[in-house]
């Protein structure tokens, strides 16, 4: 139980001491960096050049490197360092980087007499931490953190033994979770190159008596089923029939649609035609046909059971075989390479890229006999199973370490 304002709800046994508190002003200082145009900015390392660390170093998906040449000292920061973004997306903490940082941050300079790095870093992340950072910053269009708010933070830390102690706990949950990262990570690209091969028939399955399956069709979307686009939309009037609605971004986040989790779908009012026409069962294909980008361009989810009184948003489009697929096999099919690479290529538009239904209808697919198709999505979904189990173990240590850390700071 929390016996003093001043002590964590849970503790190293061997500690006993009440932490210390002080305002960030009376601990830290802090500097902004530096902004250079993208004009005068360097996407590969020449000689004299320093690492530029701005907005876009910190996301995942991004593949541009900037360097600078001759940055002034105080922009300068080594690993040891710890930066934080002031405006923009306020709070995010970023250490063990070189380089020169941009405006966007703060550097933090510390007493490591005082306080241990990584006892601070966790300090910034604790989720408290991160939302008074939120609230100094303003609700404007582009929140901005200012030197003074900054300081204002109250901060209560134990000594540096104990500091020590906590953050290589806390480390330790961190390399657990990177580890499980890795092999996810790992996991994926071993899918996405084994489905190269199997879709290229560079990998064959054999029956269960050990003999070939005959040779792949090829056929076109148009010749295995047929597309079908929707009137129904968000729109609603009360001598209509309520219904449940599978919208674009049900498709584009992969949800698992069913009778038992329609409750989670937008529930909107339809007329008894567009009822009949827009209706869902057990082996639909809804694609999303437009975009910002020709490359985001037909995410799909395969209906695995009769929907009741569902139906399909027209933002989407509705496939619908007329020959016998596998489940599973019309799931991983409709999202090889070489499908959605054509997709992409018929896509038209200039700040939205649609696909029509003549051309969604043009698509090449290869189709392997029905047998082969559930030798390949078996094959492939213990691949999903095993992904879906680390994402399931990182979601949970997760958890676990924000518990700790609520109840390991003050």
């Amino acid at each position: 139980m929390k016996m003093e304002n001043k002590v964590p709800i849970l503790r190293f046994p061997e500690y006993n001491s009440e932490w210390q508190e002080a305002k960030f002003k009376d601990l830290l200082k802090i500097n902004q960096g530096l902004q250079i145009a993208i004009s005068e900015r360097f996407t590969k390392k020449v000689e004299g050049s320093y690492f530029y660390i701005t907005n876009e170093f910190l996301k995942e998906s991004s593949k541009t490197t900037y360097y600078i040449l001759n940055p002034p000292q105080s922009v300068l920061c080594s690993e040891d360092d710890i930066l934080m973004t002031r405006t923009g997306n306020t709070g995010q903490v970023v250490t063990n980087v070189s380089g020169a940082f941009h405006n966007n941050f703060f550097k933090i300079k510390f007493d490591s007499n005082i306080l241990k790095k990584e006892f601070l870093v966790y300090y910034l992340r604790l989720n408290k931490t991160q939302n008074l950072l939120l609230r100094l910053a303003g609700t404007s269009t582009i929140p901005d953190l200012n030197h003074s708010d900054f300081y204002r933070i109250d901060i209560i830390y134990p000594n540096l033994p104990e500091q020590t102690k906590i953050a290589n706990f806390i480390t330790a949950i961190d390399k657990r979770i990177n580890l499980l990262q890795k092999k996810k990570t790992e996991l994926e690209r071993y899918k996405a190159g084994i489905m190269q091969k199997i879709f290229n028939q560079e990998i064959r399955f054999k029956d269960n008596n050990g003999n070939d399956f005959p040779d792949w069709e090829e056929k076109t979307l148009g010749e295995i089923g047929s597309f079908q686009t929707s009137s129904v939309d968000k729109l609603s009037k009360d001598d209509e029939e309520q219904v449940y609605l599978v919208n674009y971004m049900n498709v584009y986040r992969h949800e698992n649609i069913n009778n038992a989790n329609r409750d989670k779908l937008q529930v909107v009012t339809a007329k008894e035609n567009q009822i009949k026409s827009s209706g869902l069962k057990k082996g639909d294909i809804l694609f999303t046909p437009s975009s910002e980008t020709p490359d985001d361009i037909g995410h799909s989810v395969v209906i695995f059971e009769d929907l009741v009184n569902t139906l399909f948003s027209y933002h989407l489009m509705r496939f619908r075989p007329k020959i016998k697929l596998d489940l599973l096999y019309s799931h991983y099919f409709c999202n090889i390479p070489s499908v959605l690479k054509q997709l992409s290529n018929f896509a038209t538009g200039s700040t939205r890229f649609t696909i029509s239904v003549g051309n969604f209808s043009k698509v090449n697919v290869n189709l392997p006999s029905f047998e082969e198709q559930q030798k390949i999505a078996n094959f492939l979904n213990v691949i999903d199973k095993s992904i879906e189990k680390l994402i399931t173990q990182i979601e949970e240590t997760i958890k676990f370490k924000q518990g700790l850390l609520q109840k390991m700071f003050v």
